[in-house]
């Protein structure tokens, strides 16, 4: 007797085929949706991120024609005289503005350059400021252990509180409270700005005389320290 004999079926591989091909345009479906979700979320996150700023960037943007040989284009300042203001807070820069501007907070370099700009103009240069990110340089090895450490927790046996309280501890400051950014600045900046605080000669930090009180027993090397350390953090 003949046996016969049947071919394999072809159906069940191909229905396995297709179901796997609907599983994996489902999965990537998934995945784009996501990844969508995602991106508009980022995108949220900017939008309110600008939207929170008081003054205009694109406003401020036209009035830094005189700001930028010593800021840098973006508020990164090229040179470490000048201090470098990309990312800075915008109350505080606002504050320094218009301080600088009434003469409470005197500053050779910047006399007359604000003296036509409205509380608008300041704010929104402000802004623009503000809405840029700051570059980050890299710490001295040899100051970066003492700066952490007193930008952490401070001096102890001089009483002197930790700069994380108010800047943070990415040194991104506190634009609610006025506080300024310090991620990245200059280090000859920060050591001409604390050693002004540490003699009175700068004494725009209000009644508290927080500034003055923190700097006034720092010494040299310490002060030094943590300008270095502050230069390279965020990096």
């Amino acid at each position: 007797m003949n046996r016969t004999t049947t071919a394999p079926s072809a159906a069940l591989p191909v229905a396995a085929l297709l179901a796997l091909c609907i599983s994996i345009c489902a999965m990537a479906e998934s995945a784009l949706a996501e990844s969508a979700l995602v991106e508009s979320a980022m995108a949220n996150n900017a939008m309110a991120d600008m939207s929170s700023l008081k003054g205009d960037p694109e406003a401020g943007e036209a009035l830094t024609a005189t700001c930028v040989a010593c800021h840098g284009q973006d508020g990164n300042s090229p040179a470490s005289a000048f201090p470098s203001i990309a990312g800075q807070t915008e109350s505080y820069l606002y504050k320094q503005l218009k301080e600088m501007q009434t003469g409470e907070r005197p500053v050779p370099t910047m006399a007359g350059m604000l003296d036509n700009m409205t509380e608008d103009d300041l704010w929104d240069l402000a802004a623009w400021y503000a809405s840029h990110e700051p570059a980050r340089g890299a710490a001295d090895p040899e100051l970066v252990e003492l700066g952490e450490a007193i930008y952490r927790t401070g001096i102890k046996r001089k009483q002197i509180a930790a700069c994380t309280a108010c800047h943070s501890p990415t040194g991104q400051g506190n634009d609610p409270a006025g506080f300024p950014a310090l991620a990245g600045q200059w280090p000859e900046y920060t050591i001409q700005q604390l050693k002004a605080f540490r003699s009175g000669e700068r004494h725009n930090d209000g009644d508290t005389r927080m500034m003055r009180l923190t700097a006034e027993d720092m010494s040299d090397r310490e002060i030094e320290a943590v300008a270095a350390y502050l230069h390279g953090l965020g990096n």
